[in-house]
């Protein structure tokens, strides 16, 4: 890669990844005036699930999926950027069109994050449904989120989690070359992207109980996704977050419990 190509590739990322914070801390900015919905249990429905005065529900899914979509790539930009320069090595410096092929890759990537989006969507807003019609079930929510906490902070320690963080860490593989056309970039980010949700499923879900537009939960994801994706010693650093994941989650668990 030579270093003009280098430099323009750093900084297009870099201004993506200012553009998508930007947008993402505006759009969490937005959310105060109008609040959440207090709930049985003493604790708050995202608006993040349901419809504003006079959207449809198609609309609600589109402006959830939009907003997914710039906070992923605001979160998971960071980490990418080392891939994706991965892919180009293996491309080879030569080759035509590498920007584009690159930027190919990138969106194929973050369409598997959108389908995740487009798949969360109706699981959320279904459930917000039940924990507003059912109080009782509402009431048990807290538990069920810590228990959700302790489950990821859990899978953070397994070998499978090791074993995705790898294919992350590695892809395309150590003297790997790849072929200089759109479809091999695109069949390359679709695989970093499946990769990667595998890899990151703990630490989103920790995300989606403790609160979807809550900046310092995104910040703090965002932060953890980066340090096991860029750390020397990465496995390390995923079953550190593990341990703590697994005490917040045991401590939510107590608190939910009344025991502290």
């Amino acid at each position: 890669m030579s270093a003009p190509s280098d430099r323009a590739f750093l900084g297009l990322s870099a201004v993506l990844f200012a553009a998508s914070a930007a947008a993402t801390i505006a759009w969490c900015a937005s959310m105060p005036a109008t609040g959440g919905m207090p709930m049985p249990g003493g604790w708050t429905m995202s608006m993040a699930w349901m419809r504003m005065p006079g959207q449809t529900w198609p609309g609600a899914a589109a402006s959830f999926v939009g907003m997914w979509a710039v906070m992923m790539v605001a979160m998971m930009l960071p980490s990418l950027v080392p891939m994706l320069g991965r892919y180009r090595r293996a491309v080879g410096t030569g080759a035509k069109h590498l920007g584009r092929l690159t930027a190919l890759a990138g969106a194929a990537y973050f369409f598997v994050w959108i389908a995740v989006g487009v798949a969360l969507f109706p699981l959320g807003a279904g459930l917000a449904a039940i924990a507003m019609q059912q109080p009782a079930l509402a009431r048990a929510v807290p538990i069920a989120a810590g228990v959700v906490v302790l489950a990821a902070g859990a899978f953070q320690l397994t070998p499978w989690k090791v074993h995705q963080l790898a294919c992350c860490r590695e892809a395309p593989g150590r003297g790997r070359a790849l072929t200089a056309d759109a479809a091999t970039a695109w069949r390359h980010g679709l695989r970093l992207g499946l990769h990667c949700c595998r890899c990151c499923a703990g630490l989103v879900a920790v995300l989606l109980v403790m609160g979807i537009m809550d900046l310092r939960a995104m910040a703090v994801s965002g932060a953890a996704i980066t340090a096991e994706r860029l750390a020397p010693a990465g496995q390390h650093v995923a079953r550190a977050i593990g341990a703590a994941v697994v005490g917040a989650g045991l401590f939510l668990i107590a608190r939910a419990a009344g025991l502290v």
